[in-house]
């Protein structure tokens, strides 16, 4: 918690960091701030780990506007808004305070520092394209909650491990708001609603003495807590993906189908019959359809969750689809040599790194397809290709996830 008599300082914002944050000066130090837009001037509280002069940056909250920007908005969920106390506002909607449209533009300025950071010279940031025509709320399908030991319920508050109690959940679906506003306290933990396909919401909760049990687990003492999954499906097309409930799935409702058709239109050239695709990190199988819908007759997915794999493996039947359980960079030290198809790379937010990068450039498929959820990890992972001899001749950005710093980029690889 952020302590009222920590140092002020008025500042003059230059700039977006990547994380949803933004960038000033003071006496040539860097302080990242948050709940700012460039352009603007605010007077900031330090963090009170900021205040030694050996940090190489500084970090501070916006606690007053002085010089609005234009783009500045009342936020989109009230009890984030720039009049509370840094300490009281909850994170998840770090760009709720800006209009929709600007939001899109310091997004693409995000995309567009990194790859010329650590992609290399030439590669221009595409636009970010919206989804939808709303004001950008009501489209979280899952949502997670905490539970601390005086039994609040709420979000986290922004950088923090405080439970803030609201009476809002703007972001969220209406019959998750809805159900939120209806939990009481029960034994510390989070609580995870999820709304799938069928509209009905799950309320799943996870206690603090059973996340301490995995912990003792996996140090080696005492047995593994028996968990239930239900199984719930989601819809893709004319296609049905069935996933755990708590398992991964795209947020956003029309994620799925967005990330499927861009991908579909990047690799519509480059699948034959006769090679063997590659989803990896495939999940529950939804590029794995991909590759099938444009053709592909011999796919392998691979994907470390077991219970994600199984699942892929109902959801692409009865198609000639290999389904393992591996990590990616294990899988590929033993994979086949060169001569690979269409490959469909969609790694967690620490991007695919060095080794995946290169074992995928010895294997030579005809085009890459590349999901990326982080900016920065995606233009390090393309600068090694491209250092490698691969081209980026397309790419393409949605926001998925108005409102907050995330967005989504689609890159085409190619010889």
């Amino acid at each position: 918690m952020t302590s009222s008599s920590s140092p002020t300082l008025d500042l003059d914002i230059t700039g977006i960091a990547h994380g949803g944050t933004f960038v000033a000066r003071h006496e040539g130090r860097v302080v990242f701030v948050s709940d700012a837009i460039p352009g603007e001037r605010v007077r900031v509280r330090l963090d009170a780990s900021s205040t030694d002069d050996s940090k190489s940056f500084w970090r501070a909250e916006t606690i007053e506007v002085l010089e609005a920007s234009e783009h500045r908005r009342p936020h989109v969920w009230a009890e984030a808004d720039v009049s509370r106390d840094p300490a009281d506002r909850p994170g998840g909607a770090d760009l709720g305070h800006i209009d929709l449209a600007h939001q899109r533009t310091l997004k693409r300025q995000v995309l567009s520092e990194a790859l010329d950071r650590f992609a290399g010279e030439g590669l221009q940031a595409p636009e970010i394209e919206p989804v939808d025509s709303t004001d950008g709320t009501g489209w979280r399908t899952r949502v997670t909650l905490h539970i601390d030991d005086e039994g609040r319920v709420g979000p986290f508050a922004a950088r923090s491990h405080r439970v803030i109690e609201v009476g809002t959940h703007p972001l969220a679906r209406p019959a998750i708001a809805e159900a939120a506003e209806g939990l009481s306290g029960a034994k510390p933990g989070r609580i995870e609603l999820v709304e799938p396909g069928d509209g009905r919401v799950r309320v799943i909760r996870r206690e603090e003495a059973v996340r301490r049990k995995d912990a003792e687990r996996r140090h080696g003492r005492g047995h593994p807590p028996r968990r239930t999954h239900e199984t719930v499906h989601e819809q893709v097309g004319d296609r049905r993906f069935q996933v755990d409930a708590d398992g991964f799935w795209q947020v956003h409702p029309r994620a799925a189908s967005v990330l499927d058709a861009a991908v579909y239109g990047l690799l519509e050239d480059h699948v034959d019959e006769a090679s063997t695709h590659y989803d990896l990190y495939g999940g529950v199988g939804l590029f794995a359809a991909t590759l099938a819908d444009l053709g592909a007759t011999r796919i392998v997915t691979v994907e470390s969750s077991a219970r994600a794999t199984e699942h892929a493996k109902a959801n692409l039947a009865p198609l000639e689809v290999t389904a393992a359980t591996a990590r990616v960079d294990r899988f590929l030290a033993t994979a086949p040599g060169t001569g690979a198809g269409a490959v469909v790379l969609d790694p967690p937010r620490s991007g695919a790194g060095r080794a995946v990068v290169e074992a995928l450039h010895e294997m030579s498929p005809d085009a890459i397809a590349y999901v990326a959820c982080d900016p920065v990890a995606l233009a390090r992972d393309l600068g090694t290709f491209r250092a490698l001899g691969w081209q980026v001749p397309r790419m393409r950005a949605f926001d998925l996830f108005p409102h907050s710093h995330h967005f989504e980029v689609v890159a085409l690889l190619t010889r």
